[in-house]
């Protein structure tokens, strides 16, 4: 059985058709969320877009909040940081959180999208939320190193990037912005 992030779903394992449809869809997505931003977003114009009928789309995704989620977890799934070797603790963390609250930022429509759907109620969300929450804290926990058992250090650096997230969503700046703002506050916590 595959562990690649493909043949995963939220609703069920997939298989190579499967996955390649959910491939579609998501790349759809985010060429529908370019043209016509977050409100514009609709699980009918993905599935137009993708070449699938809307009843398929919503056989892998149950809302437009839970579509959007599925493309940043593929995304922060995919993604790779590449902190530096002879940095501190701190340039390795900072490299850590810098490169996830990146992710999207050079998108600002998926950018918008991906906040408004992390911090919704969909239950389908909820899933991948934990997902991605589980990603961040395992590279947290190897940006810190072997051998760092603080459980308050890595609760405040998650708790930087929610933080962030929340920040971003509600308009007070950008990602980019944000990037900034989490490095700052994790190299004063990781004095």
């Amino acid at each position: 059985m595959s562990t690649d992030v493909r043949f995963e779903s939220t609703r069920r394992r997939l298989n190579g058709q499967q996955a390649e449809t959910v491939d579609r869809l998501t790349a759809a997505a985010v060429g529908e969320l370019r043209e016509k931003g977050p409100d514009g977003l609709a699980v009918r114009a993905v599935a137009a877009r993708a070449g699938v009928a809307p009843a398929t789309a919503y056989t892998y995704f149950s809302s437009k909040g839970h579509l959007i989620a599925e493309v940043f977890w593929r995304r922060l799934e995919a993604h790779t940081t590449t902190a530096p070797e002879d940095g501190s603790t701190a340039d390795r963390v900072v490299a850590v959180l810098r490169d996830v609250a990146m992710l999207v930022a050079d998108e600002p429509e998926l950018s918008a999208a991906v906040t408004a759907a992390l911090l919704g109620d969909d239950p389908e969300v909820s899933h991948l939320r934990l997902r991605i929450g589980v990603d961040i804290r395992h590279r947290l926990e190897a940006a810190l190193g072997p051998g760092h058992d603080d459980e308050e250090v890595v609760h405040a650096l998650e708790m930087i990037y929610a933080g962030a997230l929340v920040r971003a969503g509600m308009g007070y700046g950008s990602y980019r912005d944000m990037a900034d703002a989490i490095e700052s506050a994790a190299r004063l916590i990781l004095r």
